[in-house]
């Protein structure tokens, strides 16, 4: 398939998805905008599951450059700002949301989902790998549990609490999940 026409597709889906969400969301409707005959879209995708899991995976819609800051702490910022913009700017939070209430249930969707999580933890893998090699974190420092913690502070913040994200949240985030709750030993409260 020409690259050009594969992108045509899976945008379109996006695109029908953030509009009608998973259930209005169908082949038929994909081939009539993006174009081309729906034998074509069944050829390379066996179902709407498929369709939506390459879509979340390989379309430009969710897509996002990962940072390089010269350190964690601004990589971090600059991801979970990311995070944060996807889910608080249309098309992307619809797209998301949606996708993400669709997955609950649906196992096929379900699946496409981990894969597009699992696609996004190794885009960010490198982030960790600059910050041990600087010294930043231990061997021991979990990369999916730090990112687990902020992109989930994000989701609860947005999508399930419908609060606003302040101009402080990713920096107060990730400065907690760097540096801890926990009062120093020995300090006092006063």
């Amino acid at each position: 398939m020409a690259p050009r026409k594969k992108d045509d597709i899976l945008n379109a889906t996006l695109e029908l998805l953030a509009e009608k969400g998973y259930e209005g969301l169908t082949i038929e409707g994909v081939a009539e905008r993006s174009g081309v005959n729906k034998t074509t879209i069944y050829r390379w995708w066996p179902s709407k599951a498929t369709l939506l899991g390459a879509a979340l995976i390989e379309a430009r819609a969710l897509d996002f450059e990962v940072p390089d800051t010269g350190s964690l702490r601004g990589d971090l910022q600059a991801l979970i700002g990311g995070t944060a913009r996807l889910l608080t700017t249309p098309p992307a939070c619809d797209i998301a949301v949606a996708a993400l209430g669709a997955a609950v249930g649906n196992p096929d969707l379900a699946g496409a989902t981990r894969a597009f999580f699992a696609d996004r933890y190794a885009r960010e893998a490198p982030v960790f790998e600059r910050a041990r090699a600087r010294g930043e974190i231990g061997e021991h420092v979990d990369p999916m549990l730090v990112m687990d913690l902020l992109a989930g502070a994000v989701w609860l913040r947005v999508v399930f609490r419908g609060l606003p994200l302040d101009e402080s949240f990713t920096g107060d985030a990730v400065r907690v999940v760097l540096g801890g709750v926990a009062a120093e030993p020995g300090a006092r409260r006063g």
